[in-house]
């Protein structure tokens, strides 16, 4: 990979750094080498293991890539449409191989995701979905209700022969074609495709390969879903450098954590390992995941483990450490790491030799987009994860949002992103793509600029997140959107959600969503309720603070008042707010986006229009999967 670098350490892509021809590459001058892995264990408890050599991959590129030349053209939108797996992977670089734009979704059996998956569609326009001969009756059932004029033609990838790949034309893509549509998740809006460029890809692999420290030796492991930001980044490296990646779907996961610990020590060659999960996947290995007692388990060579996707803890890290640390597990592992799907994916990380660092720091000040450091043990003391140093050949700035002035360090403002990593913008939407990736940082700071080395003239993305650096450290404090307003005092949601898990055991760890929500559209139920302190006023719009949470296993029938009582304490106390209502709900009620994070607007919509109430179970990824 160093020949994708300059002498000083940044990304210099040469015209050729594209997904097309690095595949080709491999699959010519690596032909023998594994370069995909991927663990059935829907038929048997210990795995089925089906490998792809780089020959064997290239060959099923190709033939499928062919066909797809065959009823498409160049810049055509191809959906994957199908289960985790090897089918999957290889059909995700077909369509880019095709010339096409890949669209990666989810196979339609998937519970949960008819709505979503309609509007994905909808928006994209696909002239070929791409599927497997098991799945194909469902994608077909999918479309039927469409004219059949209007219907996207169906190709199962396992159906295709190997010979049609002697027909297939090499589509000659350059650095700025649109490789694929990274579809957001979609919590609260309809999801919007942000256009990957081959660029972007190319340019954030090798970002994220120089921020954790992978090598051609480095071997992954993943289970996130393979249309998701961050599996689909984790299935693309091995295209760029590196050993075999091993895939196993969420399902596997989440009902044997220890599959995903048992493959990052599977080989004792003495290469590096690394792997990627959401914050709650941490905490659910460390209480699930560790081995029978005599077993034998070594995880000394694991370089990298990147923590994303959701706000970390310090809690979860300490879990996982104390879990496995007497396995060999190094405490510089675990990477609590900042990215998004309109940076590709990779942003920011600890340095590969840095244990993570967690600073203490005064709420109030906090709230008030400033930083006091205290120590842990102080009452109004609240701990922030670093996300670490923004990887190279990137920029993160923290500007006021309002006047576009960057603010200094120990300033919270929000984040703005500028690199080739960016996305070129949202598929088919012009004003949300001026909006979000067209900004201009007005007013520089003359000294300590995080700025430095961009034109005056640099477009720059707008995350949506706060964020602060400290030390040179990026910090993310919170979601823009998600703060919670009351009485004009600012509060995060994810801090409201800590402090109602710490005080009650009956709560369902890291299943707990704080919102706001007008008094006059709160449910009857909570007026009736004189813990609440309010009385129904028509025309009383001030926003309210709600508590949502999952009952904890073996809670399920004990008595609300008391859980209720302890989160409305705990709540007033460290945050001199009144929780008006502390809603607790069964097992799987919260709803959570594609990446396993809290979808707290989604839980807000479901509060008022009272299906939360009445116990309904959500059906997305992750937290309804069978344990």
């Amino acid at each position: 990979m160093d020949e994708f670098y300059n002498e000083a350490g940044e990304v210099a892509l040469t015209l050729e750094a594209t997904l097309v021809n690095c595949v080709e590459q491999h699959s010519r001058s690596n032909a023998e080498d594994l370069a995909y892995r991927y663990i059935d264990y829907s038929r048997d408890r210990d795995g089925e293991v089906n490998e792809l050599t780089w020959e064997r991959f290239g060959v099923r590129v190709r033939a499928i890539a062919s066909r797809l030349q065959q009823v498409s053209n160049k810049g055509d939108r191809v959906a994957i449409l199908a289960p985790q797996g090897l089918d999957y992977v290889v059909a995700f670089f077909a369509a880019i191989h095709a010339g096409t734009i890949a669209v990666p979704l989810f196979d339609p059996d998937e519970p949960g995701h008819t709505n979503r998956l309609h509007a994905v569609l909808g928006d994209c326009e696909p002239v070929a979905i791409l599927t497997d001969t098991k799945s194909a009756a469902g994608v077909r059932q999918f479309f039927r209700s469409r004219p059949a004029s209007e219907r996207p033609r169906i190709i199962a990838v396992d159906a295709i022969p190997d010979t049609l790949e002697e027909s297939w034309e090499l589509p000659h893509p350059s650095l700025d074609d649109i490789a694929y549509l990274q579809y957001t998740s979609g919590s609260t809006r309809v999801p919007a495709g942000v256009e990957i460029t081959h660029r972007a890809v190319s340019t954030n692999v090798l970002q994220m390969c120089a921020s954790i420290g992978l090598t051609e030796e480095s071997r992954g492991v993943t289970w996130l879903p393979l249309f998701h930001d961050m599996g689909l980044l984790t299935v693309i490296l091995p295209a760029f450098g590196g050993k075999y990646i091993t895939i196993m779907s969420p399902r596997a996961f989440v009902q044997r954590p220890y599959r995903w610990i048992k493959e990052l020590a599977a080989e004792s060659d003495g290469a590096g390992t690394f792997a990627a999960a959401p914050n709650f996947a941490f905490e659910h290995a460390a209480l699930r995941g560790t081995p029978k007692e005599g077993e034998t388990l070594d995880l000394s060579h694991v370089i990298g483990l990147i923590n994303g996707s959701e706000p970390v803890t310090p809690a979860s890290m300490r879990k996982f450490n104390d879990a496995f640390g007497p396995y060999g597990l190094p405490k510089t592992a675990i990477k609590p790491s900042y990215g998004m799907a309109e940076a590709t994916l990779f942003v920011s990380t600890p340095n590969q030799d840095d244990e993570a660092h967690v600073l203490y720091v005064d709420r109030n000040e906090l709230n008030a987009g400033r930083i006091k450091r205290v120590r842990s043990d102080e009452p109004n003391s609240v701990p922030q994860v670093s996300c670490g140093h923004v990887s190279v050949s990137q920029w993160a700035a923290i500007v006021d949002p309002e006047t576009g002035k960057e603010l200094p360090d120990e300033r919270v403002g929000e984040i703005w992103l500028h690199g080739d990593n960016i996305g070129q913008g949202y598929w088919g939407r012009e004003t949300e793509t001026a909006e979000t990736f067209h900004n201009k940082i007005l007013d520089r700071l003359p000294e300590g600029s995080h700025t430095e080395g961009t034109s005056l003239e640099s477009n720059w993305m707008r995350t949506g997140d706060f964020g602060v650096y400290i030390d040179n450290e990026l910090f993310i404090t919170g979601r823009v959107k998600d703060l919670v307003i009351v009485d004009g005092r600012n509060h995060y949601p994810q801090d409201l959600e800590h402090s109602a898990q710490e005080s009650s055991t009956s709560l369902r760890p890291g299943f707990v969503a704080a919102f706001a929500v007008p008094a006059n559209q709160l449910p009857q139920a909570v007026f009736d309720n004189p813990l609440s302190g309010l009385e129904l006023d028509p025309e009383d719009s001030s926003e309210q603070l709600v508590i949502v949470g999952e009952r904890a296993p073996g809670a399920g029938k004990a008595d609300p008042v008391p859980i209720a009582e302890e989160v409305r304490a705990a709540i007033a106390s460290r945050h001199g707010v009144t929780a008006r209502d502390v809603l607790l709900v069964p097992a799987g009620s919260i709803p959570r986006t594609s990446s396993g994070k809290i979808a707290r607007r989604a839980c807000k919509a479901a509060y008022i229009d009272g299906t939360l109430r009445g116990g309904h179970a959500q059906t997305a990824f992750p937290d309804t999967m069978s344990e």
